[in-house]
């Protein structure tokens, strides 16, 4: 990434605290950070895994936030001292002059128009810091201010951020205008809450359980201020206030809903007598298996037009109640044969005549 790119990003967090040692012991206790030294001497690096994401040092009056620990963060920019310059126009000032932190960067502190403390950053010749994902990085970030659209327009001129949706946060409350940097929603800003309350950034550190991290926080000697609290977008926040009096937050991202199973289709129920699978149609050839569709048919038609059988007892019956058969007189049958063979019929005679 190159230094152009970096404009607008938030760089780098860094605490400055009236006790080192309490700190350092403190916050690795509620979010997951570890400590690491670093190469400047009194200045201890915070990890949140292999990244590193901010710094901590002893509070020396800089900064202008006008508490004893705050706090500080840093926003990219191509060019420090340019930056500087035109912060001033728009009406910053500028707390700590551009300085060089050798082999890391250019650095400067100055307050906005209407007095909260930030630090813009040019990265040397190493790449730039880049933004951490997931538990222990800062995702959110909040300014406090006493004029919400002054503030947006002096960010959107030095760092092009862009106004994003407001939410309507309650009678008295103001609302609760969203800003954007690169198409992404990065941070909020919303009217101070009190005359007692300066202005100030507030960045917020992503956590697994803001439940737990508060818990966490009270028995290590944090003080809770705010929540834990459900706010639009299904993200849970924890305001706290440290044991040296620092301000930060946390921010438990919104659960994703677990998608339900799908029903498993119900299985068809099993006939009462299993049916044999019927052959395949390759198996029969194609005259064979008309003729074997046509017998069935065609036994069919005969068994419809013939005429049921007889039992043999209903035969007997029958036969038993029929004419008996008339007796042919010899006469007659003598008379038939002698038609039909005259020659025959007069040779019969003779012989009777002769018997006689």
């Amino acid at each position: 990434m190159s230094n152009a790119e970096v404009l607008g990003r938030f760089v780098w967090h860094e605490l400055l605290t009236t006790d080192t040692v309490a700190a350092a012991a403190f916050y690795p206790k509620v979010v997951p950070w570890r400590t690491a030294p670093s190469n400047m001497p009194g200045y201890t690096i915070w990890m949140a895994g292999q990244s590193q994401i901010g710094g901590l040092m002893a509070h020396t009056g800089d900064g202008g936030a006008g508490t004893p620990a705050h706090w500080l963060v840093y926003i990219g920019t191509p060019q420090v001292d340019a930056t500087c310059a035109r912060a001033q126009g728009l009406g910053a000032k500028v707390v700590k002059a551009a300085a060089d932190i050798p082999n890391v960067g250019r650095f400067a502190v100055l307050t906005d128009p209407q007095g909260a403390a930030f630090a813009v950053f040019t990265p040397g010749a190493g790449p730039p810091p880049a933004a951490t994902a997931g538990a222990g990085g800062f995702s959110w970030h909040e300014l406090s201010t006493t004029d919400v659209a002054a503030a947006l327009r002096f960010y959107g001129e030095l760092f092009g951020w862009r106004k994003g949706p407001g939410h309507d946060m309650g009678t008295g409350m103001g609302v609760y205008q969203l800003f954007e940097h690169g198409g992404r929603q990065v941070g909020g800003m919303h009217a101070v809450q009190g005359p007692s309350t300066p202005p100030a950034w507030l960045s917020y550190v992503q956590v697994a359980d803001a439940d737990r991290t508060v818990a966490a926080a009270k028995a290590a000697g944090g003080r809770l201020l705010h929540g834990p609290m459900e706010v639009p977008g299904g993200s849970r926040v924890a305001l706290f206030m440290d044991p040296q009096g620092g301000a930060f937050a946390v921010q438990q991202m919104p659960r994703v809903a677990a998608q339900p199973k799908a029903a498993a289709p119900a299985k068809p129920a099993a006939p009462a007598t299993p049916a044999a699978p019927p052959k395949p149609a390759s198996a029969t050839k194609p005259a064979t298996a008309a003729k074997a569709a046509a017998k069935p048919a065609k036994r069919a038609k005969k068994a419809s037009t013939k005429k049921p059988r007889k039992s043999a007892k209903r035969k007997a019956a029958k036969k038993s109640v029929r004419k008996p058969a008339k007796r042919k007189s010899a006469r007659k049958v003598s008379r038939r044969v002698a038609r039909r063979s005259p020659r025959r019929a007069s040779a019969r005679s003779r012989g009777r005549r002769r018997r006689r």
